[in-house]
């Protein structure tokens, strides 16, 4: 089925085949789990991996910001792989996030990877954000109203015969969890029970991202 919005709490937000939610009444764009600099991270305890995660990710950052031109930005935690990724970021990778602070708010929401961030990257830090009937915060809680990130939802979903794995938005209408934005990031089953523990109600839905469209599948089809 053909989705292109997600409920949270009477409050509807366009969703971004990025990964990202727009609100387009308060022009506010939301992201999460952007894991910036986990490649180097990686690489430091002998896992290499390209180096491109950082770029990768800034640049579909970059997309998403310039197609919805918003107001304000809400990175929701995790937004930096460990406590020392913002140390290693490029001069070229710096200059590109400060361009897209320019002229709008932003707003750093800390993570359980980056729970101290610094005051020179751009922007302010908060634990979490409420706007209206909204809280936007890193770790579910499953409270009414949330949007948060943290869990990474990913869906296993049947298509023309053969299964498909992608990032999802996960949503009940009354609370969502965020996929995850980084490149280089994994995911977790919407089956998992980390999320019946969020979501109490059967109601719960994957919003798929596909190549073209986002497809609402329930949670209970999904493997």
């Amino acid at each position: 089925m053909r989705a292109s919005k997600v409920m949270v709490a009477d409050v509807t937000f366009r969703a971004d085949l990025s990964g990202a939610l727009f609100w387009q009444e308060q022009r506010l764009l939301v992201v999460s789990d952007l894991h910036l600099e986990k490649g180097s991270s990686f690489a430091a305890r002998g896992v290499l991996l390209p180096p491109y995660d950082t770029v990768a990710t800034l640049s579909r950052l970059g997309a998403v910001i310039a197609r919805h031109d918003p107001r304000m930005v809400i990175a929701l935690g995790d937004s930096f792989h460990d406590r020392d990724a913002h140390q290693r970021l490029s001069a070229p990778d710096r200059e590109a996030l400060s361009a897209m602070q320019a002229h709008r708010d932003w707003i750093w929401i800390s993570g359980n990877h980056d729970p101290a961030l610094p005051s020179d990257l751009g922007g302010v830090v908060a634990s979490e954000v409420a706007i209206g009937s909204i809280v936007f915060r890193h770790e579910p809680t499953g409270a009414a109203g949330e949007i948060a990130g943290h869990l990474h939802p990913k869906a296993r979903v049947a298509t023309r015969g053969r299964s498909m794995e992608r990032r999802c938005f996960a949503s009940d209408g009354e609370r969502a969890v965020m996929p995850a934005f980084g490149a280089y990031t994994g995911g977790l089953s919407i089956r998992d029970p980390a999320f019946a523990k969020i979501f109490p109600t059967p109601a719960l839905m994957a919003h798929v991202l596909g190549d073209n469209r986002l497809h609402a599948i329930a949670a209970s089809r999904c493997y």
